[in-house]
C-alpha cells in the first residue's frame, strides 16, 4: 500500500509538471495554430531567469518575475520573428522556432555556463510536506512534515516500519499546476478576453471589425504560453536540476503529451499528462521482467531463454520509451488524441 501511494503521488506530481509545461504549448497551438518547437527552451529560460532573480530578491519574487520576463521575451519573438513568416505557412514557423531553440541553448551556455547551477527552493519547501508511515501492525498512517525518528524505528524485531517522505516541492508543484489549469480554463471560457482570443482564431475579420487588434491578440497569446513555460521552469528547475540539457530532457515528452491528449485540447493535455506521468513513474519503480514473470508462474525457461536479453529486460529499463509507445498506439487507434477534435 505504501509503495502504491507514494508512486501514485510521484506520478501525479510529475504528470502535473508535464501539464504545466504542455498547457502553454497547447494554448499557443489551439489559439494560433503554431506548433512551437522552442517551447522547452522557454522552460529552460524560466529556470535560469528564476535562478538569477532569486539570487537578488529571493525565490518567491522570482516565481512571479521570471515568468513575466519569459513572457515578454516570447511576445517579442512573436512580434519580430514569427509574425514575419506566419504568412508563408507552418513549415517556416517550425523552422524559425526550431532555430530559436539552438540560439537559446547557446546563449544559456554563454551566460550561465555548461554545468548545473545551484537553484535551491526556499527553506519552507526543502523538507517533506508529509511522511507516509507503513506499519506492519497499525497499517498506513500520515504525519505532516518529517516523521520523528522514533516513529520510523520498530521496537519489536517482528514489526516492520517504513517511512516514505513526500517532498514539499512536489506538493507545491501540484498545487500550482491545478491552480493554473483552473485559471486558464476560467480565462478562456468565462471572460471577455477569452472570447476575443478564441474568436480571433476562427473569425479574425469579424474580430478586427469590432475594433480588436488581432496581431496583438496573437502576440499576447504567444507571450502567455511562454510565461506558462517559464513558470514551469522556475518550479521544475528548483525541484530537479537547472542545467543546459533540461530543455532536451522534456522537449520531446511535451509533444507526446500534446498529441496524445489531442492537438489544441487543454483538458486532453491534462489527461495525457497524468496518464504518462503515472505510467512512467510506476514503470521506473518496478523491477520485474518477462523472465521473472515466467518463473513466478512456475515455468522455468531453458538456458537459451535465460540468456535472452529481451526476456531479461526489466520494466524500469524500458520505462523511458513507454510514452512513445503510448503515442504510437494513440496515432494508430485514435489519431485525434484522447480528447482532441483535430486530426494530426
Amino acid at each position: 500500500m505504501e509503495f502504491f501511494t507514494i508512486s501514485m503521488l510521484n506520478g501525479l506530481s510529475y504528470g502535473l509538471l508535464l501539464f504545466l509545461l504542455s498547457s502553454g504549448l497547447t494554448l499557443i497551438f489551439s489559439m494560433m495554430g503554431v506548433l512551437n518547437f522552442a517551447h522547452a527552451s522557454f522552460y529552460m529560460l524560466g529556470a535560469y531567469a528564476g535562478y538569477t532573480v532569486s539570487q537578488l530578491v529571493g525565490f518567491w519574487p522570482a516565481l512571479v518575475l521570471a515568468p513575466i520576463v519569459v513572457g515578454v521575451l516570447g511576445s517579442l519573438f512573436e512580434r519580430l520573428c514569427l509574425r514575419k513568416v506566419h504568412k508563408y505557412g507552418h513549415v517556416p514557423e517550425l523552422l524559425v522556432t526550431f532555430g530559436l531553440s539552438f540560439v537559446v541553448l547557446e546563449i544559456v551556455q554563454l551566460v550561465w555556463g555548461r554545468t548545473a547551477v545551484p537553484f535551491t527552493p526556499p527553506p519552507v519547501l526543502q523538507g517533506p510536506a508529509f511522511t507516509l508511515v507503513q506499519h506492519s501492525v497499525d497499517g498506513l498512517g500520515v504525519v505532516w512534515g518529517a516523521a520523528p525518528a522514533a516513529m520510523c524505528q520498530a521496537a519489536d524485531a517482528a514489526v516492520r516500519v517504513v517511512c516514505s517522505p513526500f517532498p514539499a516541492t512536489r506538493g507545491f508543484m501540484m498545487l500550482v499546476a491545478v491552480f493554473m489549469l483552473v485559471a486558464v480554463w476560467l480565462l478562456l471560457t468565462r471572460t471577455r478576453i477569452g472570447l476575443v482570443i478564441q474568436a480571433a482564431l476562427t473569425h479574425p475579420e469579424a474580430v478586427e471589425s469590432l475594433g480588436h487588434n488581432v496581431p496583438r491578440v496573437f502576440m499576447l497569446v504567444f507571450g502567455a504560453g511562454a510565461a506558462l513555460a517559464g513558470l514551469a521552469g522556475v518550479i521544475g528547475g528548483s525541484t530537479f536540476v537547472t542545467e543546459p540539457a533540461m530543455a532536451a530532457t522534456v522537449g520531446s515528452i511535451i509533444f507526446v503529451v500534446v498529441v496524445v491528449g489531442g492537438m489544441g485540447s487543454l483538458s486532453g493535455a491534462f489527461l495525457a499528462s497524468i496518464l504518462i506521468g503515472v505510467i512512467q513513474t510506476f514503470a521506473v519503480a518496478m523491477d520485474g521482467s518477462l523472465l521473472g514473470l515466467l518463473r513466478s508462474m512456475g515455468m522455468e525457461p531453458g538456458p537459451a531463454a535465460s540468456s535472452n536479453s529481451l526476456l531479461t529486460l526489466t520494466v524500469s529499463q524500458v520505462a523511458p520509451i513507454l510514452p512513445y509507445l503510448f503515442l504510437v498506439l494513440i496515432l494508430i487507434f485514435r489519431p485525434k488524441g484522447l480528447l482532441g477534435s483535430r486530426e494530426g
